[in-house]
């Protein structure tokens, strides 16, 4: 029997799923039919993949069943929330933008075009809009070096998030 595999989960304020508006139980089995991407199942993310899922509350889940791995996401027919990421708060999400913000600025403050987005992020910082503010910083990242510049910029935002709230593998 293969052993649970612990995730990540961003939830809206009352552990209420983003897509689905379900309210998720904290400490109780959730269960699916299916595991199927972006369709039925319990979607989670690793460490890595923290940047591209943003939302208010962060929470540790835990999957059950034969965990699927893809792209910037894992699935499974079983999940649990097993402890609310309490480090993750208003105040981190505006350290993280703050920190995209100054790390842009360093790289391309004084490059045509790619200045622009120095702006973007501090304008999606001031609106609290930090999800934008990393997507504007790897974006910046992808026009100057390409591809594998906006996956590396991604990778560094994953490190930054994983030391700041104490999480494992990355």
């Amino acid at each position: 029997m293969a052993a649970p595999v612990i995730a990540y989960k961003f939830l809206d304020e009352g552990r209420v799923a983003p897509f689905t508006r379900y309210r998720w139980p904290e400490g109780e089995w959730v269960e699916t039919p299916a595991a199927v991407p972006c369709e039925a199942g319990i979607h989670a993310c690793r460490v890595a993949d923290l940047p591209f899922w943003l939302g208010r509350e962060l929470w540790e889940v835990e999957l059950d069943g034969d965990v699927i791995a893809f792209e910037r996401k894992v699935v499974a027919p079983r999940g649990r929330l097993t402890r609310r990421v309490e480090e993750w708060n208003r105040s981190l999400a505006d350290e993280f933008a703050a920190a995209l913000l100054v790390h842009t600025r360093r790289r391309f403050g004084s490059v045509p075009v790619l200045s622009g987005f120095v702006g973007d992020i501090a304008q999606f910082r001031a609106t609290n809009r930090v999800p934008l503010a990393g997507f504007a910083a790897a974006r910046a990242a992808e026009l100057a070096g390409g591809p594998r510049a906006y996956e590396e910029e991604r990778l560094r935002q994953a490190h930054w998030l994983a030391d700041r709230l104490a999480l494992g593998e990355h």
